[in-house]
């Protein structure tokens, strides 16, 4: 592994702290899912995905929000939980789809318990957001979980 450095406060470079170079990843994750990048299938997903949740010690919910072709418009983390769980609202999920004009979503959360396989709550909370967002049109394209460098996608297991 390379070790890697930043500069300290006087200008001298020196080793960095493995929280620093996780931090680094995510603002450089961030800036890569830029708006028009193409997010349409598990292995894109694969890409980003682990540096962005991959290490948090909570659950958070994120959605994707894309236009027709799957590009991306915007990716928001929408809720926030403890180390096992995250309150979702569909009616907040809707409004947000709504307000980004996604023709198209894909959600993602995190366990940080390591164990990317989804629970049958995660089931049970998918199937209701693709119920509420097809009232309005809005299709649901996949649900992924991120467990460290692992990611789990709902439409390869067969539950989409």
């Amino acid at each position: 592994m390379p070790t890697l450095y930043v500069a300290d406060s006087a200008g001298s470079y020196v080793r960095a702290k493995d929280s620093q170079v996780i931090e680094a990843a995510r603002v450089a994750v961030g800036r890569a899912l830029r708006r028009g990048i193409r997010f349409d299938s598990p292995s894109a997903a694969r890409k980003y995905l682990p540096a962005m949740l991959g290490t948090l010690e909570h659950e958070v919910f994120c959605v994707a929000h894309m236009d027709g072709n799957h590009r991306l418009i915007a990716f928001e983390e929408m809720f926030r939980g403890t180390v096992d769980a995250a309150s979702v609202y569909p009616r907040e999920v809707v409004k947000s789809a709504l307000l980004h004009n996604s023709a198209t979503v894909a959600f993602i959360h995190n366990h940080p318990s390591g164990s990317a396989q989804p629970s049958l709550p995660d089931e049970a909370m998918t199937q209701k957001l693709k119920t509420a967002l097809a009232v309005v049109e809005i299709r649901v394209v996949d649900h992924f979980i991120v467990a460290g460098d692992c990611v789990t996608s709902f439409s390869e297991l067969g539950l989409l």
